[in-house]
């Protein structure tokens, strides 16, 4: 039997679709792209941070790597691995678990880079312009491969380095001065 694959004309018409899976895509020229699972090492550090936030803040403004964006360009959704939503957001996604263009943008959202080269210009280019795009205030990029952590902060619509983390260093995050925490204790979490 030949198997059809949808196509949408809108993302909300994509937004109305439901497979009955709980499988993830990237809508991408009107087509639906599975995403592949995140590997063991990426989800070991974006839940670290969401326990390390989820202590900082309401627990319910935490979401891991569910979270989907609608975003301006190609694809149209993104799946960050960790975000920090306004508390607004906690009701408006009691129903669906994606933000929409038209609400207000999450305070924060991290990306753990995956491995190949592909990955890293998706991270560090592709994704930082549509987060930049959508007027999220602050951005982090973990790099496992060279054991750092970028923070960016949006200033007059464009995102500035704050800096580059590595090694023992205390993270610097302009969103959340009270977070506790260095580098070697990010990485250290994924030790066996």
């Amino acid at each position: 039997m030949l198997q059809v694959k949808p196509r949408f004309s809108s993302f909300a018409e994509y937004l109305a679709y439901d497979d009955g899976s709980d499988r993830l895509y990237e809508l991408f020229n009107g087509e639906l792209i599975e995403l592949p699972p995140e590997s063991g090492l990426n989800v070991q550090i974006a839940t670290f941070l969401l326990l390390k936030f989820a202590a900082l803040l309401d627990y319910r403004r935490v979401r891991g790597h569910g979270l989907e964006l609608e975003v301006r360009g190609e694809p149209k959704n993104r799946y960050p691995d960790l975000t920090i939503l306004r508390p607004e957001h906690i009701l408006l996604l009691t129903q669906r678990n994606t933000i929409r263009l038209s609400m207000a943008p999450p305070v924060l959202v991290v990306e753990v880079v995956s491995p190949g080269e592909l990955q890293r210009e998706r991270d560090y280019v592709a994704k930082r312009r549509q987060y930049e795009d959508l007027g999220i205030v602050e951005y982090w990029i973990i790099d496992p491969e060279a054991q750092t952590l970028l923070v960016l902060s949006l200033r007059e619509g464009v995102y500035q380095e704050i800096g580059i983390f590595e090694g023992n260093s205390a993270v610097r995050s302009p969103q959340f001065p009270s977070l506790d925490l260095t580098l070697a204790e990010l990485f250290s979490s994924t030790d066996a």
